[in-house]
């Protein structure tokens, strides 16, 4: 294929998906794919010396819908130019150099995810609300904005000016409106976009929306810096969540959107990358505007965490608790330098919602270390077929149960389930038998019988002798092992115990409630759910957990085997008898040594705010801990100051 019809190809597929995405909210690819073909474009272009008529090199976003009333913005609104390396950014910043004669201050914000809107407020009112739509005309959509909360009705500034941001769903609320819905969001972008064009204000209501307020275009009031526009919007009470700098170097730049990227996976709301902009709005007229972007802005994205692929075939795992877990196997790709083959589909009911088929090409996300998600479909394939629910365990052959939306292999020894509460049994946060690993677990299974945490506290030289891998050194180890880690903490027991959805520290906070287990067994669901940071569903899980009788002997015969408690001393220090909540990104500190520094001083780290806090550590991006302990009154401290309570240099 030579350039000219690669170029009218290029054009073709990324004006359909152009359509797709911003006139039918609609995506079939992410945004990744999107920008890897649009670069490809913008290339060619370069080498061969044009571009077509209908290129997207020359649009911003895309033609206003014929079924809302149509506006014009008083100002352009310009899409952003973008670069994917700091190397890009360099040349972005030379660029800026050779146009200004000097390195100007930038400014450092968040790239929001979302739906870019344009407000228009005359004599202090909020008058009209439309979408950026081709950038010169939007589509009015006052009613679907105004279902807005915290968005300002009115301000103080009496004359006409356009406020520009971003419309979003909170991740949060994303996840509650999910929860429900009979057809869930795929993401929270869609949901925002969806909502705010939709003809039925009330559906947009019930997403429970933001807005990001992050820029100022047209206006009567004159500002001097992108930094004095922030102060406007924070003092006229415009949500501007997120971090926001002045950057009087490269370095300095850069540092903000390592740092950022570093929070991300943190953040109640999607974010793909960071924005710069020459902070003096004198110089940015200096430095003027192409067709599409100012070239006084630049948008430095972030790795992908979303890309699309084929769903190649369905397998099911099973897991300790008994569940069978839907394994989605992906034609392989790569997601933020990861390439990725596997995903999980979470339950039968989470299929049927996201109208999954083997076949169809798939969003998959990947967020820091968490697993790989399906959340959506993005192409149907007319040959797709569904996924079929089992009806036994596909490993035992026992019937399967259904509870919900979940599935449940009836087998009392299925291999899988043993294999891996054993594993989970002997790990290091739980009893921390060295020497065992799920490998052995597997191995003591098939080849002598082990088939729970019992027949491991059993075992005798006798039981191992002859074992392929256990020679005497190895045998006299592990049983060392097995007898050390009979003297151990109540919390590690619980862990170990595997009860669905108790964590180490759920573990941790039961323990030094209940003191013994015998009080924890005879503990109700609502003492239980009394306990900060366990609800109903956790609680309800300890209690019927201890309700059985079945598990109520295993736990005797356990403690029958030699299993002591040690008591746990009460560490004393700066932080005795306080509770603190971490929050945000700590500029040294990881959370996980944070909260062992609390600890070791006496302290106990909680989850959530609440009046029973003493004090809130908060870092970057601290978000609605911080407003929430804000408003109750409660101590906030910055890592400087942790650093001086522990007296650490």
């Amino acid at each position: 294929m030579d350039s000219k019809e690669r170029m009218k190809q290029l054009v073709d597929t990324l004006n359909e998906w152009a359509r797709l995405y911003y006139e039918q909210d609609a995506p079939v690819v992410a945004d990744a794919e999107y920008d890897r073909l649009y670069d490809e474009l913008r290339q060619l272009e370069k080498t061969e010396g044009y571009s077509l008529k209908n290129s997207p090199t020359h649009r911003v976003g895309g033609a206003p819908l014929k079924k809302f009333e149509q506006s014009r913005h008083l100002r352009k609104l310009y899409s952003l130019d973008k670069c994917q390396s700091f190397a890009e950014f360099e040349d972005w910043c030379a660029r800026v150099v050779k146009a200004a004669g000097y390195m100007p201050p930038l400014t450092c914000e968040y790239k929001f995810d979302g739906l870019t809107l344009n407000l228009l407020y005359e004599g202090g009112e909020l008058v009209k609300a439309t979408t950026r739509g081709d950038g010169v005309t939007g589509e009015v959509v006052t009613a679907q904005v105004m279902t807005i909360k915290k968005l300002p009705r009115k301000i103080s500034f009496k004359g006409v000016i356009e406020i520009q941001g971003e419309g979003i769903m909170r991740l949060s609320s994303l996840a509650r409106y999910n929860a429900s819905a009979q057809e869930p969001l795929k993401n929270a972008r869609n949901g925002a976009a969806g909502a705010i064009r939709n003809l039925d204000p009330s559906v947009t209501a019930e997403r429970g929306l933001s807005f990001m307020a992050y820029n100022i275009g047209y206006s009567e009031k004159s500002f001097e810096t992108q930094a004095e526009m922030r102060r406007f919007l924070v003092d006229e009470g415009f949500e501007v969540e997120g971090a926001f700098e002045v950057a009087n170097s490269i370095s300095n730049a850069v540092d903000f959107a390592k740092s950022t990227e570093k929070a991300r996976p943190d953040l109640d709301f999607l974010i793909d990358g960071v924005v710069f902009k020459v902070d003096s709005v004198a110089l940015r007229d200096e430095i003027g505007v192409t067709e599409k972007f100012p070239k006084w802005a630049v948008a430095y994205k972030f790795k992908a965490d979303e890309m699309t692929t084929r769903l190649n075939d369905v397998v099911w795992q099973v897991s300790r608790s008994a569940k069978l877990n839907p394994i989605a196997l992906l034609e392989p790709v790569d997601i933020g330098g990861v390439t990725v083959g596997r995903a999980t589909l979470n339950n039968y009911g989470d299929i049927l919602k996201k109208k999954v088929r083997i076949g169809d090409r798939v969003f998959v996300r990947r967020s820091n270390d968490v697993i790989p998600e399906i959340v959506g479909v993005a192409v149907e394939d007319e040959n797709a077929k569904a996924i079929d629910k089992p009806s036994v365990c596909p490993v035992c052959g026992s019937p399967v149960k259904e509870v919900g939306a979940f599935l449940y292999c009836t087998g009392d020894e299925c291999a899988p389930q043993a294999v891996s509460k054993l594993d989970h049994f002997a790990s290091k946060d739980a009893m921390d038998i060295d020497g065992f690993s799920e490998k052995t677990a597997e191995q003591f299974y098939n080849e002598i019988g082990v088939k729970s945490a019992v027949d491991l506290l059993n075992l005798t030289a006798m039981d191992l002798y002859g074992l392929d891998g256990f020679g005497d050194k190895k045998i006299n180890n592990l049983l060392a092992a097995i007898e050390g880690a009979k003297h151990t903490t109540l919390d590690r027991f619980l862990f170990a115990l595997g009860i669905d959805g108790i964590g180490k520290k759920t573990a941790r906070d039961l323990a030094k409630k209940f003191k013994t287990l015998e009080s924890l067994q005879s503990a109700g669901a609502e003492e239980l759910s009394a306990v900060d940071g366990i609800g109903d569903v956790l609680a309800q899980n300890v209690h019927d957990y201890f309700a059985n009788e079945q598990n109520r002997k295993f736990v005797s015969d356990l403690l029958a085997r030699g299993i002591e408690f040690e008591q746990t001393a009460q560490k004393s220090g700066v932080f005795e008898g306080m509770k603190l909540v971490l929050t945000g990104s700590l500029p040294t500190y990881k959370r996980g040594q944070a909260t062992a520094l609390i600890e070791e001083n006496g302290g106990e780290v909680a989850s959530s705010v609440s009046k029973t806090v003493d004090i809130v550590l908060a870092g970057e991006d601290a978000g609605s801990k911080l407003e929430k302990a804000q408003k109750l009154g409660i101590k906030i401290i910055d890592e400087e100051e942790f650093k001086r309570m522990l007296a650490i240099e």
